[in-house]
Protein backbone atom coordinates (compact mmCIF):
# COMPACT_ATOMS: atom_id res chain seq x y z
CA UNK A 1 0.00 0.00 0.00
CA UNK A 2 1.62 3.14 -1.18
CA UNK A 3 2.17 5.30 1.92
CA UNK A 4 0.87 9.50 1.66
CA UNK A 5 1.84 12.55 3.09
CA UNK A 6 -1.12 12.28 5.39
CA UNK A 7 0.36 9.62 7.28
CA UNK A 8 2.36 12.50 9.00
CA UNK A 9 -1.04 14.04 10.42
CA UNK A 10 -1.91 17.98 9.94
CA UNK A 11 -1.81 21.12 11.02
CA UNK A 12 -3.43 24.47 10.22
CA UNK A 13 -2.03 27.53 8.79
CA UNK A 14 -4.75 29.33 10.21
CA UNK A 15 -7.76 28.51 8.54
CA UNK A 16 -6.07 26.11 6.00
CA UNK A 17 -5.28 22.23 6.89
CA UNK A 18 -2.16 20.85 5.77
CA UNK A 19 -0.09 17.60 6.25
CA UNK A 20 2.81 17.81 7.64
CA UNK A 21 4.87 16.57 4.70
CA UNK A 22 4.84 19.12 2.31
CA UNK A 23 7.05 19.81 -0.79
CA UNK A 24 9.68 22.36 -1.27
CA UNK A 25 9.71 23.52 -5.03
CA UNK A 26 13.57 25.37 -5.41
CA UNK A 27 14.92 21.76 -6.29
CA UNK A 28 13.24 21.70 -9.25
CA UNK A 29 15.50 23.93 -10.93
CA UNK A 30 18.24 21.79 -11.36
CA UNK A 31 19.13 18.09 -10.58
CA UNK A 32 21.31 17.17 -7.44
CA UNK A 33 24.43 17.74 -9.07
CA UNK A 34 23.63 21.05 -9.99
CA UNK A 35 23.00 20.23 -13.75
CA UNK A 36 19.89 21.61 -15.39
CA UNK A 37 16.23 19.96 -14.46
CA UNK A 38 14.12 18.61 -16.84
CA UNK A 39 10.74 20.19 -17.66
CA UNK A 40 8.44 17.56 -18.03
CA UNK A 41 9.92 15.15 -15.07
CA UNK A 42 9.58 18.56 -12.68
CA UNK A 43 6.07 18.90 -13.89
CA UNK A 44 5.23 14.88 -13.43
CA UNK A 45 6.73 15.32 -9.68
CA UNK A 46 4.69 18.03 -9.08
CA UNK A 47 1.66 16.13 -10.23
CA UNK A 48 2.72 13.29 -8.48
CA UNK A 49 3.11 15.10 -5.64
CA UNK A 50 -0.44 15.82 -5.19
CA UNK A 51 -1.25 12.45 -6.00
CA UNK A 52 0.44 10.84 -2.59
CA UNK A 53 -1.44 13.07 -0.59
CA UNK A 54 0.56 16.79 -0.48
CA UNK A 55 -1.26 19.64 -0.19
CA UNK A 56 1.57 22.19 1.14
CA UNK A 57 3.98 23.55 -1.73
CA UNK A 58 6.87 26.02 -0.81
CA UNK A 59 7.91 28.25 -3.69
CA UNK A 60 8.57 31.78 -4.35
CA UNK A 61 9.35 34.01 -7.44
CA UNK A 62 13.13 34.00 -7.04
CA UNK A 63 13.08 30.64 -7.40
CA UNK A 64 14.48 30.45 -11.00
CA UNK A 65 17.19 29.30 -13.07
CA UNK A 66 18.67 30.26 -16.71
CA UNK A 67 16.06 27.76 -18.20
CA UNK A 68 13.20 27.16 -15.46
CA UNK A 69 11.21 29.02 -12.95
CA UNK A 70 9.24 27.31 -9.81
CA UNK A 71 5.87 29.32 -10.03
CA UNK A 72 5.28 29.19 -14.02
CA UNK A 73 6.39 24.58 -13.28
CA UNK A 74 3.53 25.11 -10.23
CA UNK A 75 0.74 26.46 -12.29
CA UNK A 76 1.74 24.54 -15.48
CA UNK A 77 1.64 21.65 -13.52
CA UNK A 78 -0.99 21.56 -11.03
CA UNK A 79 -3.77 24.71 -12.05
CA UNK A 80 -6.28 24.50 -11.49
CA UNK A 81 -5.00 23.81 -8.15
CA UNK A 82 -6.94 20.99 -5.95
CA UNK A 83 -9.14 23.10 -3.72
CA UNK A 84 -6.98 22.11 -0.44
CA UNK A 85 -3.52 22.99 -2.16
CA UNK A 86 -1.74 25.42 0.02
CA UNK A 87 1.32 27.41 -1.68
CA UNK A 88 3.25 29.30 0.31
CA UNK A 89 6.11 31.59 -0.89
CA UNK A 90 8.10 34.16 0.07
CA UNK A 91 9.57 37.64 -0.55
CA UNK A 92 12.18 40.18 1.11
CA UNK A 93 15.18 39.25 -0.94
CA UNK A 94 14.62 39.13 -4.95
CA UNK A 95 16.21 38.40 -7.99
CA UNK A 96 16.48 40.79 -11.42
CA UNK A 97 15.96 39.31 -14.77
CA UNK A 98 19.10 38.71 -14.97
CA UNK A 99 19.38 36.71 -11.72
CA UNK A 100 21.03 39.25 -9.50
CA UNK A 101 20.32 39.63 -5.96
CA UNK A 102 18.20 42.02 -4.13
CA UNK A 103 17.24 43.39 -0.85
CA UNK A 104 13.50 44.58 -0.80
CA UNK A 105 12.49 46.13 2.10
CA UNK A 106 9.88 49.21 0.78
CA UNK A 107 6.22 49.04 0.98
CA UNK A 108 5.86 49.47 -2.52
CA UNK A 109 8.71 46.87 -3.51
CA UNK A 110 6.68 44.13 -1.30
CA UNK A 111 3.73 45.04 -2.83
CA UNK A 112 5.52 44.11 -6.28
CA UNK A 113 6.81 41.19 -4.96
CA UNK A 114 4.09 40.06 -3.83
CA UNK A 115 2.00 41.26 -7.02
CA UNK A 116 4.70 39.25 -9.06
CA UNK A 117 3.80 35.65 -6.71
CA UNK A 118 0.44 36.32 -7.74
CA UNK A 119 0.69 36.81 -11.62
CA UNK A 120 3.04 33.95 -12.07
CA UNK A 121 1.10 31.44 -10.09
CA UNK A 122 -2.66 32.32 -11.39
CA UNK A 123 -3.78 33.14 -7.90
CA UNK A 124 -6.28 35.90 -7.03
CA UNK A 125 -4.38 36.23 -3.69
CA UNK A 126 -1.84 33.94 -2.10
CA UNK A 127 -2.60 31.92 0.28
CA UNK A 128 0.81 31.92 2.64
CA UNK A 129 3.36 34.80 2.46
CA UNK A 130 6.49 34.71 4.52
CA UNK A 131 8.78 37.74 5.13
CA UNK A 132 12.10 36.50 4.57
CA UNK A 133 15.04 38.16 6.48
CA UNK A 134 18.09 38.55 4.78
CA UNK A 135 19.58 36.55 1.69
CA UNK A 136 21.25 32.93 1.65
CA UNK A 137 21.58 31.01 5.04
CA UNK A 138 22.75 33.70 7.14
CA UNK A 139 20.45 34.47 9.73
CA UNK A 140 18.84 37.69 9.37
CA UNK A 141 18.96 40.80 11.89
CA UNK A 142 17.43 43.88 12.72
CA UNK A 143 13.86 44.80 13.29
CA UNK A 144 10.75 43.33 11.07
CA UNK A 145 8.35 45.95 12.28
CA UNK A 146 8.31 48.31 9.09
CA UNK A 147 8.41 45.49 6.47
CA UNK A 148 5.69 43.00 8.51
CA UNK A 149 3.77 46.00 8.85
CA UNK A 150 3.70 46.34 5.31
CA UNK A 151 2.59 42.73 4.48
CA UNK A 152 0.20 42.61 7.38
CA UNK A 153 -1.76 45.83 5.05
CA UNK A 154 -1.77 43.33 2.21
CA UNK A 155 -3.27 41.41 3.99
CA UNK A 156 -6.05 43.68 4.77
CA UNK A 157 -6.06 44.11 1.34
CA UNK A 158 -6.95 40.75 0.27
CA UNK A 159 -3.80 39.82 -1.33
CA UNK A 160 -2.24 37.40 1.37
CA UNK A 161 -4.29 35.11 2.83
CA UNK A 162 -1.98 34.37 6.25
CA UNK A 163 1.49 35.61 6.99
CA UNK A 164 4.63 34.03 8.02
CA UNK A 165 8.62 34.78 8.39
CA UNK A 166 11.60 33.30 7.70
CA UNK A 167 15.32 32.81 8.15
CA UNK A 168 14.49 34.52 12.01
CA UNK A 169 14.96 34.40 15.53
CA UNK A 170 12.82 34.19 18.87
CA UNK A 171 12.84 38.30 18.76
CA UNK A 172 11.75 38.59 15.25
CA UNK A 173 8.79 36.13 16.21
CA UNK A 174 7.70 38.31 19.10
CA UNK A 175 7.86 41.58 16.95
CA UNK A 176 5.77 40.06 14.52
CA UNK A 177 3.21 38.83 16.33
CA UNK A 178 2.57 42.14 18.10
CA UNK A 179 1.53 43.29 14.70
CA UNK A 180 -0.35 40.56 12.87
CA UNK A 181 -0.94 36.96 13.19
CA UNK A 182 1.95 34.74 12.50
CA UNK A 183 1.53 31.27 10.99
CA UNK A 184 4.53 29.29 10.40
CA UNK A 185 8.49 30.30 10.86
CA UNK A 186 10.73 28.55 8.23
CA UNK A 187 13.93 28.52 9.20
CA UNK A 188 17.18 26.14 8.34
CA UNK A 189 16.84 23.61 10.52
CA UNK A 190 17.52 19.78 10.76
CA UNK A 191 19.44 17.07 12.66
CA UNK A 192 22.82 18.15 11.89
CA UNK A 193 21.65 21.99 11.46
CA UNK A 194 21.10 24.92 12.98
CA UNK A 195 19.95 23.27 16.39
CA UNK A 196 20.03 26.35 17.99
CA UNK A 197 15.86 26.71 17.10
CA UNK A 198 15.46 23.88 19.01
CA UNK A 199 14.05 26.22 21.57
CA UNK A 200 12.71 28.71 18.85
CA UNK A 201 10.35 25.29 17.86
CA UNK A 202 8.79 25.81 21.63
CA UNK A 203 8.08 29.06 21.20
CA UNK A 204 6.37 28.42 18.37
CA UNK A 205 4.45 26.11 19.72
CA UNK A 206 3.10 28.08 22.49
CA UNK A 207 1.31 30.44 19.98
CA UNK A 208 0.32 27.44 18.19
CA UNK A 209 2.43 28.80 15.33
CA UNK A 210 3.88 25.69 12.84
CA UNK A 211 8.16 25.93 12.05
CA UNK A 212 8.82 24.85 8.62
CA UNK A 213 12.34 23.54 8.18
CA UNK A 214 14.51 23.95 4.98
CA UNK A 215 17.45 21.80 4.05
CA UNK A 216 16.42 19.32 6.53
CA UNK A 217 17.68 16.22 4.76
CA UNK A 218 20.04 18.09 1.81
CA UNK A 219 22.59 20.91 1.58
CA UNK A 220 21.91 24.42 0.75
CA UNK A 221 24.35 23.76 -2.69
CA UNK A 222 22.88 20.75 -5.16
CA UNK A 223 25.77 18.14 -4.86
CA UNK A 224 27.10 18.99 -1.71
CA UNK A 225 26.92 17.10 1.92
CA UNK A 226 24.37 17.79 4.18
CA UNK A 227 26.97 17.34 7.08
CA UNK A 228 29.92 19.72 8.25
CA UNK A 229 32.90 18.63 8.63
CA UNK A 230 32.59 17.86 12.87
CA UNK A 231 29.45 15.79 12.31
CA UNK A 232 30.52 13.21 9.88
CA UNK A 233 30.39 11.23 12.53
CA UNK A 234 26.95 11.37 12.32
CA UNK A 235 26.37 9.60 9.35
CA UNK A 236 27.05 6.63 10.98
CA UNK A 237 24.19 6.65 13.59
CA UNK A 238 21.78 7.96 10.70
CA UNK A 239 22.86 4.56 9.17
CA UNK A 240 22.66 2.52 12.15
CA UNK A 241 18.53 3.22 12.48
CA UNK A 242 17.91 2.83 9.08
CA UNK A 243 19.00 -0.17 8.62
CA UNK A 244 16.96 -1.07 11.38
CA UNK A 245 13.82 0.36 10.15
CA UNK A 246 14.83 -0.63 6.69
CA UNK A 247 14.59 2.89 5.51
CA UNK A 248 17.14 5.69 3.76
CA UNK A 249 18.98 7.59 5.43
CA UNK A 250 17.06 10.71 3.62
CA UNK A 251 14.27 8.99 5.56
CA UNK A 252 15.39 9.33 8.43
CA UNK A 253 16.20 12.64 9.30
CA UNK A 254 12.97 13.59 7.82
CA UNK A 255 10.75 11.61 10.52
CA UNK A 256 13.15 12.70 13.11
CA UNK A 257 12.65 16.49 12.13
CA UNK A 258 8.02 15.18 12.46
CA UNK A 259 8.93 14.02 15.78
CA UNK A 260 10.11 17.13 16.78
CA UNK A 261 6.93 18.05 17.56
CA UNK A 262 3.38 18.15 16.47
CA UNK A 263 3.36 21.89 15.10
CA UNK A 264 6.74 20.74 12.69
CA UNK A 265 6.24 20.44 9.30
CA UNK A 266 8.54 19.24 6.64
CA UNK A 267 9.30 20.85 2.88
CA UNK A 268 11.66 18.16 1.47
CA UNK A 269 11.90 19.16 -2.50
CA UNK A 270 13.44 17.33 -5.37
CA UNK A 271 13.19 16.51 -8.83
CA UNK A 272 13.67 13.09 -9.05
CA UNK A 273 10.37 10.97 -8.95
CA UNK A 274 11.70 8.28 -7.17
CA UNK A 275 13.24 10.65 -4.51
CA UNK A 276 9.77 11.91 -3.81
CA UNK A 277 8.16 8.70 -3.32
CA UNK A 278 10.73 8.01 -0.76
CA UNK A 279 10.14 11.44 0.91
CA UNK A 280 6.87 10.93 1.09
CA UNK A 281 7.15 7.61 2.51
CA UNK A 282 8.97 8.90 5.54
CA UNK A 283 5.54 10.39 6.85
CA UNK A 284 4.45 6.81 7.80
CA UNK A 285 8.71 6.40 9.26
CA UNK A 286 7.95 5.91 13.33
CA UNK A 287 11.06 6.40 14.96
CA UNK A 288 11.40 4.62 18.71
CA UNK A 289 12.57 6.48 21.93
CA UNK A 290 16.13 4.70 21.74
CA UNK A 291 16.24 6.08 18.27
CA UNK A 292 15.64 9.62 19.00
CA UNK A 293 17.99 9.13 21.55
CA UNK A 294 20.89 7.70 19.73
CA UNK A 295 20.55 10.32 16.95
CA UNK A 296 20.28 12.70 19.53
CA UNK A 297 23.91 11.93 20.30
CA UNK A 298 24.77 13.57 16.80
CA UNK A 299 26.48 17.18 17.49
Amino acid sequence: MTTTAAAAGTWQFGDLTVNRLGFGAMRLMAKADGTPSDRKTAIEVLQRAVELGVNHIDTAAFYFSNLRSANELINTALAPYPDDLVITTKVGPGRDPAGVWLHVDTKDGLRGQVEENIRQLGLDRLDVVNLRIGQGLERGTGSVRARFEALAELQQEGLIRHLGISNVGAEHLKEALDIAPVVCVQNQYGLVTRREDDALIELCAEHDVAFVPFFAIGAAVPGASPFGPANEAGKEVIAEVAGRHGATEAQVRLAWTLHKGPNVLAIPGTGNPAHLEENVAAADLRLTDEDLSHLDTIG
